[in-house]
């Protein structure tokens, strides 16, 4: 059995205790997939960040 991981990098940062109600990781998120990228949204929990990853492009 092979496994293979991706490279991701970071699109954006977004503190943990935003506004309730309000969800700008989200948001950045769709909007990144709406121009293609694969964007997710991913805890980081050492930091207490919402990141915005997406798979890297190979150069």
């Amino acid at each position: 059995m092979t496994t293979t991981t991706q490279a991701r990098i970071v699109l954006e940062r977004f503190p943990a205790g935003g506004p309730r109600g309000s969800w700008p990781a989200e948001e950045y998120a769709a909007a990144q997939r709406a121009q293609g990228a694969n964007a997710q949204v991913v805890m980081d929990l050492a930091s207490d960040q919402f990141l915005v990853v997406a798979n890297a492009t190979p150069q």
